[in-house]
């Protein structure tokens, strides 16, 4: 999906006035201290705020004004961001390259809601493999799926790559506080042999369940790596080609090469064309999620997703966590020479969270050409990297904070820890805080 903003006129970003009353502006502020910025003004670290969705946002700590921030919402306007915000939530083709709507968001729309692609209103549709899951996943978490053997699944071992690997396996360890610990869950990606070959060590393959998540189910280190696990489960089974079908399961749009697997069809979970990869975790490609927490809680992570998605499609731009963090990456990269973004969460779950961000937004951003072709002249998105805190304090932080180079961090702050041990959770000034007590 092309993200890149580009002005009505078909002008280069650089071209619009609000972007040059931005370089102007950045000349003049870019020596500005924070301390400087604190001392002009008392009331910064509560105006420079925002909230939606159970999650308070402090960007006081930005090298910005009021200044600032006005003109990059004028550059917003003048991009008609607004429009084409409006346009993904109406199942507009935006993806213009591949001739597709981009409608993530419609993986998490409530019943009762409609977006309509193509003539056909597609939330009953996502509702329906909602549905299908939740019953495969409490036949498997009560024990009334079994087998070959007979045996219970106490194993699920999840074979993907890119966001069918990246997304489950971030959202299995933020919130494996409410996953079903009588179950191990593993995810293998890596095309390198050692991958399958550790995630399966002291697994019994009577006990094994494999979820094969592949769009087209060609994709070849996925492939590659579910032959593996077909080869191993047959050898630990007695060799019957029959019992794949009690061991793998699959999230595909592909029936018949999933059927050439030994999968049976009626356990193939869909997703459709406008669902990109690096977006994918709620729909089936969360299958192994949804396994471990529940379909309920499952229910619950999705309505949390609409609420942002309500605020970002709602709010203001001014009061929009979206936009403006957006907005400050733009202002970050492309005025300040700021090129990296530092992801920092002050909880041990969020261990994988940098990693899934970097395909979310370099995938996304890491584009050279705008929606017409034009190459562009700024830099279209930020690289992004990150560690849980505190391990970053005792690796990387003396470089942020004494180091010569500008990096911005988003500090990721919890409320309330899941596990409380005496005086241990980290308390941060940062950039984003979780309110609720979840972990995701």
């Amino acid at each position: 999906m092309e993200t890149t903003l580009e002005p009505v006129n078909m002008h280069p970003l650089t071209g619009q006035p609000a972007w040059k009353k931005l370089e102007a502006h950045s000349k003049k502020t870019r020596k500005q201290h924070l301390r400087e910025l604190f001392a002009a003004d008392s009331d910064r670290g509560k105006r420079l705020t925002a909230e939606g969705a159970g999650i308070y946002f402090d960007y006081s700590k930005n090298r910005v004004t009021d200044r600032t921030i006005q003109l990059l919402l004028q550059l917003a306007d003048a991009t008609q961001l607004r429009a084409k915000i409006d346009a993904m939530f109406r199942g507009e083709k935006i993806n213009i390259t591949e001739d597709r709507a981009v409608l993530h968001v419609a993986l998490r729309a409530p019943k009762g809601t409609s977006i309509v692609v193509d003539g056909v209103d597609v939330v009953p549709e996502v509702h329906q493999v909602l549905d299908k899951m939740a019953d495969f996943c409490n036949r498997v978490r009560s024990g009334a799926w079994t087998g070959h053997t007979g045996k219970r699944m106490r194993n699920i071992v999840n074979i993907g790559i890119g966001g069918s690997d990246l997304g489950p396996v971030m959202a299995y360890e933020a919130l494996k506080y409410y996953s079903d610990r009588a179950m191990t869950f593993r995810f293998v990606s890596n095309v390198d042999g050692t991958d399958f070959v550790e995630a399966v060590h002291g697994f019994d393959p009577a006990e094994t369940l494999f979820i094969i998540s592949s769009k087209t189910f060609t994709t070849l280190e996925t492939m590659t790596n579910a032959h593996s696990a077909r080869d191993w489960a047959l050898a630990g089974l007695g060799g019957d080609p029959k019992s794949i079908a009690k061991h793998f399961v699959a999230v595909s749009t592909n029936s018949e090469e999933v059927s050439k697997f030994g999968i049976d069809t009626n356990n193939m979970f869909v997703f459709w064309d406008w669902v990109g990869g690096r977006y994918s975790m709620d729909s089936a490609i969360g299958l192994s999620t949804m396994l471990a927490i529940g379909p309920s809680s499952f229910q619950e992570m999705l309505q949390g997703f609409h609420e942002m998605d309500e605020h970002f499609r709602t709010t203001p731009f001014e009061r929009n966590l979206p936009v403006l963090m957006g907005l400050l990456a733009i202002w970050n990269n492309n005025f300040l020479g700021a090129s990296t973004v530092a992801v920092l969460p002050y909880n041990q779950y969020l261990k994988r969270f940098p990693a899934y961000l970097q395909q979310l937004t370099m995938e996304s951003n890491g584009k050279h050409v705008t929606l017409n072709g034009t190459e562009v002249n700024y830099q279209t998105g930020p690289i992004y990297w990150g560690e849980p805190g505190t391990n970053g304090q005792h690796s990387f932080y003396q470089l942020i904070h004494q180091g010569t180079r500008l990096i911005p961090c988003d500090f990721i702050a919890f409320a309330q820890t899941l596990n409380p041990l005496g005086h241990r959770h980290c308390a941060v000034g940062g950039i984003g805080v979780w309110k609720d007590s979840r972990a995701g």
